[in-house]
Formats: C-alpha cells, structure tokens, sequence
C-alpha cells in the first residue's frame, strides 16, 4: 500500500515535465529515476522511445523542395551557369507540354474509348488500362476522327511550345553573352589546319596572317603542342607525389617504425626499400624526364600542331573572325569559336585535322555495329554463366557449382548482373568513341556521346520493348518488308506494351529521382575509394567530388520520356499522368542538386539546346507515323489520309525554326558584339586586355609549375598599333604579306597594291 502510494505521488509530481518521444535522459535524481521505471509505460510513450510521433517534423523534410523553388532564374543562372538552369528548362518544357495534353486527353479521348464495348465482347486478354485506349474503338468507327483531331491539336501545341521556349532559350543565350563578365572565349577563336611554310614556323606564320587580314583587332596567340606524353608525366609526377605525401605522413605519425615499400608490380612482391627515399628518387627522375620532355615539345617542331589560339582586342573582331572565311581556299585556316578554358579537351588537340573525317567515319561504322549487335558482347559474358562452359574451364569447380543455390546464382542472376554491368559501362564506351571523333570539348564530346545514346535507347528500349527481339532481328525485319508496313509492324503493337512503359515510367524514372535524392551509387563508391584508395586529404576530396550533371546520359533518358508521352498521347492517355509526374519530381529534384550538390565543370552557354529541340522534333514526327499506322489497321480510310500532313507540318517547323533561332547558338550577333564592346570602352579606357588573354589557353600541363615554364610576353602595349611581321624570304622580307601558302586571296590583295617594297 505505501508502494503504491509512494509511485502515484512521484508519478504526479514528475508527470508535467514529461516530453512524450525525448530522447534525452530525464533531469532527475536517482530515486525519482527507479520510481519512473516502476511506472509501467503507455503504448504511446512506449513507440514514441523508438519512432518520431512529431508528425510536424516529417513535414519539414519536405522543406528542400520549397529552398529549391524559391531561388529566381536569374540569381540561379550567376549561382550555377547557364548550361545548367537551361538544363532544368528541358524539365519545365516536359510540364508545359504534357499538363495541357493529359488535361485534353483525360476530358475527350479518354471517354471516347471508355464508352465503347469493342474488347469486351471480344475474345481477347485484356486489361482495364486496354478499355481507356484506341484499342477499345471497334475497327471501322467514326470515333477515330476525335483521335485525328486531337493529333493535330496535340501537335500545334507542342510546336508552339517548343517555339516560345526555343525563343526564350536564344535570348537568354544572347543576354548571358553579353554579361557584364568578360571571358577569354568572347575575344578568341581557334584557328586549324593552318598550311605549312618551309620559311616561317606555325607561330610566325599565324601571327603573320592575322596581322595582315585582321590588322585593327588581333591581339596575340597561343599556338597548340602536342603535349600528351609531357602530360602523362605530369599525372605520374602527382600519383608519386601522393604516394610520398602518404608515407611521410605515415612516418611522422611513428617516427620509430621504418616504412618500407615493395618495389615490384603493384608493390606485391619484390626487394624492399625505405618509401621515401623509393619515392623521392621516383620524383626526382620524373622532374628531369618532365624537363627534358617539355624542353623537346617547345622546341621540336613536330610536337608544334598547325592550330592556334588567336585572340583579339574586341569581341566584334573575334566575332567577325570566327563567322567568316579566311581564305580562297575553304580547307585552310580553318576559324570557329574557341571553347571556354575550362571546356577545351587538350588531348584531343593533338590530332591532325586531315584524320577527323576518317575517324568519324570509323566511329560511326563502330557505332552502328555496337547498337545493332550488342546482344553480342552480351552473349559471349552470360556464355561465361552456362555451367558446361564453366565446368570445361575449371573442372575443379564442379563439385561446387552443383550444389543447388550456386547453380540457382550462376544461371539466374549472373546472366542479369552482366546485362546490367554493359548499360552501366555503355555511356562510357560511347564517350571513348566521341573522344576517338576528335571534338576539342568538353561539352561538344557529351553532346555527341548524348546523341549516341539516345539513338540506342530509341532503337534498344522504344523499339526492342514494342518489337520482341533484337536490335538486328528488328533491322532484319525491316529490310525485308515494305517501308509502308514498318509503322503498321511498329503501331499495332504500341497499344499492347501500355503496361510495360507504364511500370518502366515507374521503375527507372521514378526510382531514379528517388535514388537522385538518396545519391547511393556515390555514397557507395566514396566509402569503396575511401577504403582502398584513399591515402591523403588530396585524396580524400577528390573521392567526396559530387562531381556534375552528365549531360551525356540525362539528357537522352529525358528525350525517351518525350517520346514515350507523345507516342501514347492519342494511344493510351493513361501514361500520361506518369510522365508528368516524373517531369515535376525532377524538376524539384534537380533544381537541388544544381544549387546545393553539383559542381559546373564548364559554361557552354547553352548550346546544347538545338539538340534538345530536334530531338523532341524527332520524338513528335514518330507519334505521327505511328499512329498512322495504326489507323491504317483500323480500316479508318477516311481519316488516315488527313495524318500525312502532320509529319510535313512539323518537318517544315522545325526548318523554320533551325532558320530563326539555331543561329544564335552558333553565331554571334555583331550589334551585339559592338555594344558590348563599346560599353565596355566607356567604363573601362584603361582595361589591359592582353594580361586577360595571353596565358588564358596555355596548355594547363605548362602550367603545373611556374618555374617550369617560360611565357613569352610582349612589353608593348597591346592598344598600340603592331609592327609588321618580317619574314625569313629575301624578297618579301619586309613586306606584311603572307606566302603563296597562307592563303591565295592575300596575293590578289598584293597584285591590286601592285608593287613590292
């Protein structure tokens, strides 16, 4: 009875104090603690020890999406760069196009084929999914003109769309060109396959012709070194370096112990010897392997490629340069644009611009091959899984192979894992084909291994999930019927395969936005770096770099949603919700990750657009054939004609388009250029240009050590009027002219002047 008593008053006495859920000890003595744990808990008390019943709580985790949407375009552009707020655009322009299309189609198709009985008074499987799709019109029906109709009504509002946001797109280009921020890519192009001269070398010659032809505007160069064995020595220079830092780090924790290292393969066998004299040494030899290799690509002329860097005084001279032809003959000096610093690819600088056509020629044959045969590679790694095969490799493994869970593996998921493992590495594998091609950036090279890969997810996902069978039994199929039947062979089954694009939409777009917030594959593969790999701090964050967007591979798994969503418009609109549910969890998504997890490894100003815009162009004009052949199965003779103007309508769009806008991603405007420039003069009279640009495209390998590397510099100053160039012939030896092979249009130039001094 005092029991009781005494636990009820104690009870009462610390009841007000009580938080439901705290994870926090009690502030109480030890008597009052023993009374408290003779109090047998509530249920409620009892899980809110072990799960959060704060349910506000939850509803602040959801706090992300609302930081991400509040930031402006405009400050989201200077956070992050253009490339990647135009990036989130592709995301928006999937909402606008898609929430008006399931609107219409949930309100006028979707009844349409509801209220028909065709598939039940059929004798086929079907689904409730089939009773909302064209499959539920009988053949012959009048109701297939509302599906006609909202075809066409379908397809003017993504033209329209595509047109607002293509213009939007151009002139956020052009704005951003324009910035207050100057850049060395504004006031350089990169000049190749400049024409050999046996009196003057790349460099003279260069500066030879651009005095001549751009005497007003041209400032200085940077000729481009085939500096790839130069820059192999640097990166073993830095592994070595790394190693030395780890041991010495080693040893200064334990100055007693004396760290040793192997000296054969991988430091697993051979002689030992003291680390840091092992690794010292290493260095020292590479330092002077690294002289000596810098000293013979500076001076030897065949690591001298015929390209250089030419930077001008105006943006108005670089424009006027890059957009116009140098020369009488259109195969020499050769201009464009250079790409910004950070996005030049300088390995890729290194090759003669006489081989590209070829390479690209054996890329694209390597291409065709990888996208229509790739069940071979597939089937030569899951042979490896056949337990014959295994049991003639190792016949000693036969005792282990039959037991029943290990034959279970072997033939169930190993033939899975390394179907999975080729997609995993095929973005990779079209990035080395775009490497071969030989494109000079960064961004260049991600927009072609993009295509790439679009094109295999067209042909492998879209087509090898409708069609049974593989990609060169599909070509095989088609190249033995008629091109009329191949959007009948394609469009009857489309209707079919509803349900598996549906689950698709689920299982790769939505657990994958989902694994996009969770970020698993990188959190994985920084504790696996971390384990093995990591040896310093310099190692460390390299290993924890969220690294960037991968354009490569985003971009096309967005265009296959595109396409996904205007082929079942009309079709089956119940995968329409789907899509742009996947569209607005990415948007929000993505906009975190830009601001608060990626890093921007190069500004392209967005001109990866006129991609996008095609794309979705191409995705369009399918739906149309596809639908077109459908119809025709239908027996509707009345209303599949009137199809055949669509894909004409958008062909011709997407022309007028390509005229109106595409050259805002390829050229500059010279009133733009002039404007700028002259504001420019204005604020700053005094801006000394030259600083900005003469070291801005040095190879950074020239760059790894100041003391390494001599620059040449000008002590004139750059607004001065250059002198002229002389040349090494006698009887041209103080005129500016170029020789007979930098170009023929300077010798009309010297017959018109008539004379040589």
């Amino acid at each position: 009875m005092r029991l009781t008593l005494l636990i009820l008053v104690r009870n009462v006495s610390f009841s007000s104090p009580t938080i439901v859920g705290s994870h926090n000890p009690p502030p109480w003595g030890p008597a009052s603690s023993m009374a408290h744990c003779l109090i047998p808990l509530s249920n409620g008390a009892m899980v809110g020890r072990i799960v959060n019943l704060d349910f506000r709580s939850y509803l602040k985790f959801l706090n992300w999406m609302v930081a991400a949407l509040r930031m402006p375009e405009p400050e989201l552009i200077d956070h992050a760069g253009l490339d990647s707020a135009v990036y989130l655009r592709i995301y928006l322009l999937g909402l606008k196009i898609f929430v008006p299309i399931a609107c219409l189609a949930f309100t006028i198709l979707v009844p349409v084929n509801w209220t028909n009985g065709t598939l039940e008074h059929s004798s086929l499987n079907y689904s409730d999914i089939d009773k909302l799709s064209i499959s539920n019109i009988p053949v012959g029906s009048r109701r297939f003109w509302t599906h006609l109709v909202m075809a066409y009504v379908f397809t003017f509002w993504t033209c329209y769309v595509l047109r607002k946001e293509y213009e939007n797109v151009a002139l956020m280009r052009l704005h951003f060109l324009a910035s207050e921020n100057r850049r060395p890519d504004q006031f350089t192009v990169i000049v190749r396959n400049v024409p050999p001269d046996p009196d003057e070398s790349v460099s003279e010659l260069v500066e030879h012709f651009f005095l001549v032809n751009h005497p007003e505007h041209y400032l200085n160069h940077q000729i481009v070194y085939d500096a790839n064995k130069l820059s192999k020595l640097v990166e073993e220079k830095k592994k070595m370096q790394n190693w030395l830092d780890f041991y010495q780090l080693k040893r200064s924790r334990n100055q007693s112990k004396r760290v040793t290292v192997k000296t054969g393969f991988l430091g697993l066998w051979g002689g030992k010897v003291d680390a840091i004299d092992y690794y010292s040494s290493k260095i020292e030899s590479l330092s002077k392997e690294i002289s000596l290799e810098m000293d013979k690509t500076m001076n030897d002329p065949k690591s001298i490629m015929p390209a250089a860097f030419v930077s001008f005084k105006s943006r108005w001279g670089a424009a006027v340069c890059a957009q116009t032809e140098q020369s009488r003959n259109p195969t020499i000096w050769l201009t464009e644009w250079a790409p910004e610093p950070r996005d030049v690819y300088w390995d890729n600088l290194a090759i003669p611009f006489v081989s590209l056509a070829i390479r690209r020629l054996i890329a694209g044959v390597a291409f065709f091959f990888l996208t229509f045969f790739f069940m071979i590679p597939i089937a030569l790694v899951q042979s490896l899984a056949n337990m014959e095969s295994i049991e003639k490799t190792a016949p000693f493994l036969k005792p282990i192979i039959e037991l029943k869970f290990v034959k279970s593996v072997i033939q169930g998921f190993l033939p899975g894992i390394a179907l999975k493992i080729f997609l995993i590495v095929l973005p990779s594998i079209l990035m080395l084909m775009s490497k071969f091609e030989g494109f000079i950036s960064r961004s260049s090279l991600e927009r072609r291994s993009a295509t790439k890969y679009y094109i295999f997810l067209f042909v492998n996902v879209f087509l090898g999930s409708i069609i049974t069978g593989t990609a060169f039994q599909q070509l095989n199929n088609f190249l033995h019927q008629s091109a009329n039947d191949i959007p009948k062979t394609i469009g009857v089954s489309i209707p079919m395969k509803a349900t598996f694009f549906i689950t698709f939409i689920m299982v790769d777009g939505w657990a994958g936005i989902a694994a996009e917030i969770l970020r698993l594959r990188p959190l994985i593969m920084y504790h696996l770096k971390n384990f093995f790999l990591v040896k310093t701090e310099k190692d460390r964050e390299e290993a924890m770099d969220p690294g960037n967007l991968e354009f490569n591979t985003g971009e096309p798994r967005i265009q296959l949603y595109f396409l996904l969503g205007l082929v079942y418009a009309v079709v089956t609109p119940l995968l329409l919700p789907f899509i742009v549910i996947f569209f607005g969890l990415a948007y929000v998504v993505y906009r975190h990750q830009i601001i608060n997890v990626y890093n921007q490894e190069y500004e392209s100003a967005a001109a990866f657009w006129p991609d996008v815009h095609r794309r979705v162009i191409v995705a369009l004009v399918v739906s149309q054939l596809l639908l077109m052949g459908l119809l025709s199965t239908k027996e509707a003779a009345q209303s599949t004609p009137l199809l055949i103007a669509l894909p004409i309508l958008t062909v011709w769009f997407h022309t007028f388009c390509k005229g109106r806008y595409e050259p805002a991603f390829v050229r500059y405007p010279l009133q733009e250029a002039m404007m700028k420039d002259t504001l420019e003069r204005a604020r700053e009279p005094n801006l000394n240009l030259k600083g900005l640009l003469q070291n801005a495209y040095v190879h950074p390998v020239f760059m790894h050590d100041e003391d390494e590397v001599e620059t040449e510099t000008d002590s004139e100053d750059w607004q001065k009027e250059p002198a002229l160039v002389p040349t090494k012939r006698q009887s041209r030896r103080n005129t500016p002219l170029p020789s007979k092979l930098s170009g023929p249009s300077s010798s009309s130039r010297f017959e018109v002047d008539g004379g040589v001094s």
